[in-house]
């Protein structure tokens, strides 16, 4: 039987290319696939906050409860040997961040610590987001959780002592700036603590120490103390709180309190977003 396929046209045509590999033995080439492009910071932040906000308002209500009874209880105790003035001022203001330390000081050295005793770095590290948003992500959730105990701390702490309402707006910057000088210092801890129990100790003295040194009166403490309290994160949040409660305020001071706050802020998360490199690498 004749073909009616010329034969010029069948030797141009020659093997398939998969049949040319397979004589000559080399492999064909293929183009790699493109990678994902690397998850943006804001994204990736805000998908954390989203996430750490949402397990934060399961498991940690019952604590803030327990840190502004435990707030609210100081201030009434100090109700009987501190009568009004500055000190009173200093009594609220502390308290009122005592708060803050207490969920994003010393819950989250705990998480942190907990996270990598447990192996949960190892889950953050494969996933293509930056360290930061990781970092600031949680210690956003943990000072978000804070501002109903916070409020309702310095109301009660007002009425209880007589002080004016009015510039109660000043917790619109302290809560923020404290939570995020706070939180940051509270990370570093569980992360560069090298055993779980070690952060726990680390958090609860943090928070100890945000008790002694903002709720008691400055000018009570002996001047070695005070310079420690200068070093506290959390101090310069309490005296802008605190100046607030004057009839007639120094903003400026105000001010010049909170941009320290900011800073230290700014200086602890950076801190901890290193702390978060370096252990999630071991």
């Amino acid at each position: 039987m004749t073909s009616i396929v010329p034969t010029e046209s069948a030797q141009v045509a020659g093997p398939t290319p998969r049949n040319s590999a397979v004589r000559t033995g080399r492999p064909t080439r293929t183009a790699p696939a493109p990678l994902a492009p690397r998850a943006r910071l804001l994204p990736s932040l805000a998908a954390v906050y989203r996430a750490q906000l949402s397990r934060a308002r399961v498991a940690r209500i019952p604590l803030l409860f327990v840190a502004t009874f435990q707030s609210v209880g100081i201030m009434v105790l100090m109700r009987g040997v501190v009568d009004g003035g500055a000190e009173a001022r200093a009594v609220v203001a502390g308290s009122s961040v005592l708060v803050v330390a207490f969920v994003a000081l010393n819950l989250l050295a705990q998480y942190f610590g907990q996270l990598r005793a447990g192996g949960g770095l190892d889950h953050y590290a494969t996933l293509p987001v930056p360290p930061a948003a990781v970092v600031l992500g949680a210690a956003g959730a943990y000072a978000s959780f804070t501002v109903p105990g916070t409020i309702v701390t310095a109301v009660a702490g007002s009425a209880l002592f007589g002080l004016p309402m009015t510039h109660l707006w000043v917790l619109v910057a302290v809560i923020p700036l404290s939570g995020a000088a706070l939180s940051g210092l509270g990370a570093a801890l569980g992360l560069l603590a090298p055993r779980q129990e070690l952060a726990t100790l680390l958090g609860q003295l943090g928070m100890s120490a945000a008790l002694l040194l903002g709720v008691l009166p400055a000018e009570r403490l002996p001047a070695p103390v005070g310079w420690a309290r200068d070093l506290l994160p959390s101090t310069y949040g309490v005296e802008a709180l605190s100046r607030s409660f004057d009839a007639h305020p120094d903003w400026a001071v105000v001010a010049l309190d909170l941009a320290v706050c900011a800073a230290v802020g700014v200086l602890s998360l950076a801190v901890a977003t290193w702390a978060y490199r370096r252990a999630a690498v071991r």
